[in-house]
């Protein structure tokens, strides 16, 4: 069978010489045998932990705040939970857990593009491929998403000019190619050989949320920066990252397949399409959805059944340090969370 890197080089011969990176990256995130078409994905036995994995406690928030938006909405029967980017479930799981009067005639669907994961889904859930096409009335949740879309790179050489993958001697190497349109986020001049991320593929992402809610919210977590101006001022392995195993990775074209691939979410290039309701830390966000009162509820619980603990307490005790982290603002509380109202 191919690997990643086989496609790519033979994607790039038949494209006459090279192909934008974002077509790189989908080969090596998306493509067959990609990494998140393979084994890659978030867990303790993963590559990353994202907050659902630090344990149930976040959705549990969350299941808080769905049921306030769903009450706010006249409590509609048909009221659809939306997870784009589900991976194997870990967030669905803690949601179902709690519970959420919304989901009691309401429905969950886990969008997840890996069959792999898709498999892992756990019951209770519409699991999918793709969007719903319907119009329907609820919350798209999206769970640091945007972040591994296929981006473009602007590369800075005198000019503003976009970085495309060639093949070398086996390797894939950047050749620099004017843009088609230059975007309109990138600074007039920036230091020679500076870089910043063209997110065409979350802005569409965006939009088309946005139009498939006939009414409701959509909500996003994600590690962000307001200005691509700033990306482009700073080096690039501040915004570029790679992981595996949890740790950081090799450079973005190196062993494709084998590595996440992801970026900063420039906010400036989000509100092209549409300005959030509120833009708030993941910690203030958690805060605002009553983290605070489940912590000091598992605590109480815990202490009741401190002589002689069961598994119930234990899982209440475990709210405590699963909050220490999920506020932590120097890692997951720093994250942004975004909030978009629609209809």
């Amino acid at each position: 069978m191919p690997s990643p890197a086989d496609l790519i080089h033979a994607e790039i011969s038949a494209a006459g010489g090279a192909i934008p990176f974002r077509r790189f990256m989908e080969f090596a995130l998306y493509g067959e045998d990609g990494f998140y078409s393979g084994a890659g994905s978030a867990g303790r036995r993963g590559d990353f932990i994202t907050s659902p994995e630090v344990g149930p406690l976040f959705g549990t928030v969350l299941a808080r705040a769905l049921d306030a938006w769903w009450q706010e909405m006249a409590s509609p029967a048909d009221f659809t939970v939306v997870e784009a980017a589900a991976g194997p479930g870990t967030l669905a799981r803690s949601i179902l857990a709690a519970r959420p009067a919304c989901l009691d005639a309401g429905r969950y669907v886990a969008v997840e593009v890996s069959a792999v994961q898709r498999a892992r889904h756990p019951d209770g859930v519409e699991s999918r491929s793709t969007m719903p096409e319907a119009a329907f009335s609820g919350v798209i949740i999206a769970n640091e998403l945007l972040d591994n879309l296929p981006f473009d790179i602007a590369v800075f050489d005198g000019g503003w000019r976009e970085a495309w993958v060639a093949s070398s001697g086996g390797r894939f190497v950047e050749v620099l190619r004017p843009f088609d349109v230059l975007p309109s986020v990138l600074p007039t001049n920036a230091p020679h050989g500076a870089r910043a991320p063209i997110q065409h593929a979350a802005q569409a992402w965006l939009a088309d949320a946005l139009t498939r809610l006939a009414r409701g919210y959509v909500l996003l977590f994600d590690y962000c920066s307001p200005l691509t101006a700033a990306a482009a001022s700073s080096p690039w392995r501040e915004w570029l990252r790679t992981y595996a195993m949890h740790e950081r990775g090799g450079h973005y074209l190196t062993d494709p397949g084998t590595q996440d691939i992801t970026t900063q979410v420039m906010l400036d290039q989000l509100e092209a399409v549409a300005a959030p309701e509120a833009i708030r830390t993941q910690a203030q966000f958690l805060r605002l959805w009553g983290i605070d009162d489940l912590v000091a509820e598992g605590r109480s619980a815990w202490l009741a059944a401190a002589a002689k603990p069961d598994l119930a307490a234990m899982k209440m005790r475990s709210r405590i340090s699963e909050a220490q982290a999920l506020l932590d603002v120097s890692g997951l509380g720093g994250f942004t969370a975004l909030t978009y109202r629609t209809g």
